[in-house]
Parts: C-alpha cells; structure tokens; sequence
C-alpha cells in the first residue's frame, strides 16, 4: 500500500490548503475567461482513484489552453480537494457557488462523491451544469443538472460476466472491500446477476480480505467479482494464493491493473478488469494518441484508464464549450449541455439514452499468470 500512503500524506496538505481558500477568498466577479471547477475525493479509501483522474483532466485543460482555450480564451482549472466529509463537499460548493465565472463543474472523482454531488445541487436547486462525473452507481437517478458519459458499473459487470455465461457458469461470488461498498453497491450487483440469471452469494467486508480470499471454500464459484480499490485487491488475491483451487477474478474499472503488479498482487490468480474507456494502449482511438502524447509531455505519470477518463471528461466539456453561442455563462453552459448532442471525442462516442446516460462504452483487460496484461 506504498502508493496510497504516500498519497494519503500528500492529501492531508491538499485538503488543508482547500479549506483554507474555500473559506478565505473572496467571491470573484464574472472576468474574461471562464473556469471549469473540478471536486476531487483525497479520502485516503478514495485518492487513488481521484488523483489519477486529476491528472488526465489536468492534462487535457493544459493542452487546450495551449492550442487556443475556447475560442481564443483560456479556461482556467479549478481543482478542489475535499476529505471526503459532507461538510467539506459543502464548503467545496459554496465556493464554487460564489465564484460567478465557474460555469461548469466537470470530471468529479470518485464515484460516492459523485453520488453525493448528484443529491447536493438537487437539494440546493443549484443550477450549474455538472460533467462527466465518475457516476458508476446506476442506481443513482440524475436529473438535468448532472450528464455522465461513462458506462455504469452494471454495464462493466454485464460485459464482463457476457462470455461467461455463453461458456456455462451459473453461479457468482460477490466480494466487497469495505461495508461501505457492501451498502453502495450491493443492489447493483444484485440486479445485474438476476438479469443474467446467476446464482449469487455475497462476502461482505470482513476486514481481513487476505483471510477471506485464503478461506473461500469448494462450494464457492471459481468466479469472484471483487468490488473494491487496488490495495485491497491486492490483499484479497494474496489470500487466493492460499487455495488449491482456481479462481478468476473480476474487478471493475477503479482498479489499475499496472499497480497492482507493483503493489505485489497475486500473479497466480487471473484477474479480469474492465474499463469504461478504451484501452490505454490502443493508439488506434485518436483521443487516445492525444492522450498518451500530452501526459508524456506535461507529467511524468505512466498511461492509465482512470487518467484517460480524466482526459476524456475535459475534452467532451471543451467539445460541447465551444459551440456556446454568445459568452460563456453558468446558465449558457447548463443550457447547451442539457441538449445533449452526440459528440465523438477523437473516436469515444457520448451519445445520450432514455435514463440520460452518455456511454455503455466497455472494455476489459486480463492479468494473465504470467504477469502479462492482455487488452
């Protein structure tokens, strides 16, 4: 878990120095050129997944501005770290709320946050466009503030159990990482395994997910969906090594498959993940070429799905931003990405449907035995 301590310390800063000019600073006027604020979740269960998609933003807005911003504007970034509190996503928003030339909120990471943020500007009827959120949670209803553009997680699940099913398996094991996502996420995996017509047995979190992986027993299905972040993937699979049975293992798109090969994750258990972005070495996908060509110009960061997500949220808010007709207002923005146009960002369609969902784009990566990634 080096990464996510060491991460976990960097957050303690940020978070400080967020509530800081959340309360501070004065509200700014309307000035020339717009800002796009970003909340991210520096909560030391959630950061590895915020700060990846930070990054990919980051990279994006810098390489816009670069080329010209929006119509010859620059658009400045605004990133606002919270510890993952209601009161401290509150504070976030009041800032927001006062500074009158934010007009969008985009790319907010991680997925409770999101959740979180959906209830918040429905509750506070704050009218501001809210972009390409890290909503994996289907259950979750959005209205027409909030336009996600990412495939759900029981999309990834249902892409990912597909083949599996055609092959004959008709049972589930369901592992959670924490009660948390026990209580978050239950009712989607619950719905998707009736769809498909899967038996299923849940494990939620027990605190030791290395002793849990070590006692599944014989009855247990050979395939386990775990539903939780790297670092507890990691310890989960350490467990598998224990059994003389063969499990497959499932996980969604909030795990990073690199680092868990770095972090010392099992390499005798094979580990299916998906993704709700194409895959980072595909340089067939144009955004994703302009992808790996900007991070490797502005940081020193390895290519991952959760940072190309990152990208991708910026770029679709630049695509819809720039065929504003008139100045670029809060109310402006709101109106022209509440008529949801189809956009295809460098060969990643946005293409809204009935529950206002902007992708059921799904791929998936295998961490084979041998240590090799497979797209």
């Amino acid at each position: 878990m080096n990464r996510r301590r060491l991460l976990q310390g960097a957050a303690v800063i940020a978070c400080a120095g967020s509530a800081v000019s959340a309360w501070a600073q004065p509200a700014r006027a309307a000035g020339r050129n717009a800002v796009v604020a970003q909340i991210i979740d520096v909560s030391n269960e959630q950061q590895d997944i915020s700060k990846d998609f930070l990054i990919g933003s980051r990279a994006a807005w810098q390489d816009i501005n670069a080329r010209g911003g929006v119509r010859g504007r620059t658009v400045q970034h605004l990133s606002l770290e919270i510890d993952g509190t209601p009161a401290s996503l509150r504070a976030a928003l009041a800032q927001i709320r006062e500074n009158t030339a934010c007009v969008a909120i985009c790319g907010t990471a991680s997925d409770p946050l999101a959740g979180q943020l959906v209830g918040l500007l429905q509750a506070e009827k704050f009218d501001i466009a809210h972009v390409a959120p890290w909503l994996q949670n289907s259950s979750i209803g959005v209205d027409d503030r909030t336009f996600p553009i990412f495939a759900t997680r029981q999309e990834q699940i249902g892409h990912a159990l597909r083949s599996l099913t055609v092959m004959g398996v008709s049972d589930l094991a369901a592992v959670y990482a924490s009660q948390s996502e026990y209580t978050l996420y239950r009712e989607d995996v619950e719905r998707t395994a009736a769809s498909m017509n899967l038996k299923l047995k849940s494990f939620p979190a027990t605190g030791d997910l290395k002793a849990l992986g070590q006692r599944l027993d014989q009855n247990t299905s050979a395939i386990v969906l775990f539903v939780g972040g790297t670092p507890e993937l990691v310890q989960f699979t350490q467990g598998l090594d224990k059994q003389a049975r063969q499990r497959y293992v499932i996980a969604l798109a909030d795990v990073n498959l690199q680092t868990m090969v770095q972090m010392g994750g099992s390499r005798l258990t094979p580990v299916i993940a998906t993704q709700a972005v194409p895959t980072v070495n595909n340089t067939k996908v144009a955004v994703v070429r302009a992808y790996r060509e900007t991070l490797a110009k502005l940081f020193d960061e390895p290519p991952t799905p959760l940072s190309l997500a990152g990208f991708i949220a910026a770029r679709y808010s630049f695509e819809v931003l720039r065929d504003i007709e008139g100045p670029l207002t809060r109310a402006n923005t709101l109106t022209a990405f509440q008529r949801r146009f189809d956009v295809d960002v460098g060969g990643y369609r946005v293409s809204f449907n009935q529950q206002r969902r902007g992708s059921s784009y799904v791929t998936q990566s295998m961490l084979a035995t041998d240590g090799r990634l497979i797209g």
